[in-house]
């Protein structure tokens, strides 16, 4: 299954989601990225967590002409598995038939293009897959990559455990900031008792922090939970329809 992993050193099937080919076609990442409807933008806060869910956007892209380009670019990705480096071939020839001035060097903002779209698609599918599993596999286990780049906050979540219906996934399901590489492992419990796991007794407390974003109108502070980007409190994948009211 592409949710189990290494439990001792926790990288995950997949694990990170780092820019390679898939070994086989995501069909709910395809899904969730093709149903996206092109909305153009001038900078990333202009569209806030959920909204992502449902629309397709590259910050500064404001003809429909250039982001139904970048669009079919990122299908193309997550359907034939194009790395980053095949990507950017994609980037280059879209930015010189359209003549796009966009912020930021090359390599940078074709990474942050590339790897934000497919890892929160893949996530969104992962989630899919979850739900249809969490009868026989009811819980989710964090995993962070456990190295120099991992943030402190995700290092500490790394090996929380608990059901796949708690609501702190709805907030803390990775990815959990920009080029965040955590993931999720299910399991049931034969898999709890083979690899000496617990089950968490809580969710880790989440203390809401106020961070600075700017938008097209200006600075505006907003509340995000302590350890994860602004933008990003989010499940991959949910709709504004699904907040509790």
């Amino acid at each position: 299954m592409i949710f189990g992993g290494c439990p001792h050193c926790g990288s995950p099937s997949l694990h990170a989601f780092d820019p390679e080919p898939f070994e086989t076609a995501p069909l709910e990442a395809i899904e969730f990225f093709r149903q996206k409807l092109r909305v153009p933008t001038l900078t990333w806060t202009d569209l806030w967590q959920e909204m992502h869910s449902e629309a397709f956007m590259v910050a500064g892209a404001q003809s429909d002409a250039l982001l139904k380009d970048f669009q079919e670019a990122i299908q193309k990705a997550i359907e034939e598995g194009t790395t980053l480096a095949q990507f950017r071939q994609d980037f280059d020839r879209i930015v010189a038939e359209h003549g796009w001035s966009y912020n930021g060097s090359r390599n940078w903002r074709s990474r942050v293009i590339f790897q934000t779209n497919m890892r929160m698609s893949y996530a969104a599918g992962r989630w899919e897959q979850i739900q249809r599993v969490k009868t026989t596999r009811p819980y989710l286990r964090y995993v962070a990559v456990m190295d120099n780049r991992t943030r402190p906050a995700h290092r500490a979540w790394h090996g929380t455990i608990l059901p796949a219906d708690d609501p702190w996934w709805q907030t803390h399901f990775p990815p959990n900031g920009w080029n965040c590489r955590c993931t999720v492992m299910t399991l049931n419990e034969r898999d709890l008792a083979r690899y000496g796991f617990t089950v968490s007794e809580q969710a880790p407390e989440i203390e809401w922090v106020e961070r600075n974003i700017n938008t097209r109108d200006g600075p505006r502070t907003v509340l995000v939970p302590k350890g994860i980007d602004p933008g990003f409190a989010y499940r991959p994948g949910a709709r504004l329809s699904e907040r509790e009211l």
